[in-house]
């Protein structure tokens, strides 16, 4: 019998039998130990934060001249009607110029910022277009700081030649200093307004994986359908049509082809509610995820045991995923794991949902590319998109424990 694992242990790594103890390998640890090297001070980051430094003027002198312009004109006409909408058209497109930075600073200084959402209008039309652009904080933000670079821009250009032709030994050091200053004002005034516009972000990135989990979805209902229960019901019409037309003339023959119709009709509502337990099992609603999992691990040719641990319910939103999360991990063990055991365990953690699930089988598991059809992506996409995890511990060999981490709460 394969041993169960040590499920949410609290212990430490067990220390390796031949390891030395403290005292008698003390100094064989100090004999091994071999100093860092120190790193040179012309490294390839600093040519790179040389390299932004001096790049900085044309892109910056450009941004700053167009927005000195178009801001001052905009303001000028806005008794018109032509100021206000030049002033958003001037956000909108430093907007495409903190794009422009973000990138150079990403591949120049190595600070990755997230992109802000976009400008959305709260009802169509030209007057909410512009409203909204107005009002835009990162809009504003970015023309903040193609002003304010302006000068710094050529103040560090200017010292940056000088450090190359004089202060050659401290080009290392007035180069990071610089661009360290530059990192703070890109972090400051490029990066989203707040927590709340790159959580906006990030669930619309998860947007397009729930759209295509549902259609996909939909398109399993409809196939099982079309292949199952309404191809059964057909097929029971046109046998009770032939039932009806023999009733008269062999009545044996017509009650025969009426006992095989009530056989597929039982196989039809049979067909019926297991698809119905497929987009929502009844059980889930009405008793809650523990006994939705105890009835699902019933079902599975692997022999599964179940350990929950909840005095109260999540969200019913996130009782579905979880349960469905279940159930394709279960799949997976019966069709690709060829474990002989497998194990569920269920708990709550603060305000997080966590649900584990071990086998024994052979491993290997992967939500990348070459995953063998386990449907690894698709469950951690569906988990990201209500803050969730999904972690994957599955060596080639075995065992493999899959952890799902969800809120408690949507």
């Amino acid at each position: 019998m394969s041993p169960s694992p040590p499920l949410r242990s609290a212990a430490g790594p067990r220390p390796h039998p031949e390891a030395p103890s403290a005292g008698e390998g003390h100094d064989q640890a100090v004999a091994r130990i071999e100093l860092p090297q120190p790193r040179p001070p012309l490294t390839g980051a600093t040519w790179r934060e040389v390299a932004h430094l001096l790049s900085n003027p044309l892109p910056d002198t450009v941004a700053f001249l167009f927005t000195l312009v178009t801001l001052s004109i905009g303001a000028g006409l806005s008794v018109t009607l032509v100021g206000l909408p030049l002033i958003a058209v001037c956000l909108l497109c430093l907007r495409r110029f903190g794009a422009l930075e973000r990138g150079r600073v990403r591949r120049l200084l190595g600070v990755r910022i997230d992109e802000p959402s976009p400008v959305r209008a709260e009802a169509p039309g030209a007057l909410p277009w512009l409203w909204a652009h107005l009002k835009d904080p990162v809009g504003w933000r970015h023309a903040l700081y193609a002003l304010i670079r302006f000068p710094w821009v050529w103040f560090t250009f200017a010292s940056m030649l000088v450090s190359l032709l004089v202060l050659w030994p401290l080009l290392p050091w007035i180069a990071r200093g610089l661009g360290n200053v530059d990192r703070a004002l890109a972090r400051t005034l490029l990066a989203p307004s707040d927590e709340l516009e790159r959580r906006v972000a990030e669930l619309e990135s998860d947007r397009g994986a729930v759209v295509d989990t549902a259609a996909a979805d939909l398109r399993r209902i409809e196939r099982d359908l079309h292949d199952g229960a309404q191809a059964r019901l057909v097929s029971l019409a046109m046998e009770l049509g032939l039932a009806k037309e023999k009733l008269l003339e062999d009545p044996h023959a017509a009650a025969h082809m009426v006992d095989e119709a009530h056989g597929e009709v039982k196989i039809a509502l049979q067909e019926l509610r297991d698809l119905a337990r497929g987009i929502h099992p009844a059980i889930l609603t009405d008793r809650g995820l523990g006994p939705a999992l105890t009835t699902l691990t019933t079902r599975c040719t692997t022999p599964t045991t179940l350990t929950t641990d909840l005095t109260d319910r999540p969200a019913p939103a996130i009782e579905g995923i979880a349960y469905f999360t279940a159930s394709e991990l279960l799949q997976n063990i019966t069709k690709h794991s060829h474990a002989h055991h497998a194990e569920i365990d269920l708990w709550r953690t603060e305000d997080r949902l966590m649900l584990q699930v071990w086998d024994n089988g052979v491993g290997g598991a992967t939500a990348g590319p070459g995953s063998g059809g386990t449907g690894l992506a698709g469950l951690a996409e569906r988990l990201d998109s209500v803050d969730g995890l999904l972690l994957i511990d599955s060596p080639a060999g075995g065992p493999t424990t899959i952890t799902a981490e969800l809120p408690w709460h949507t």
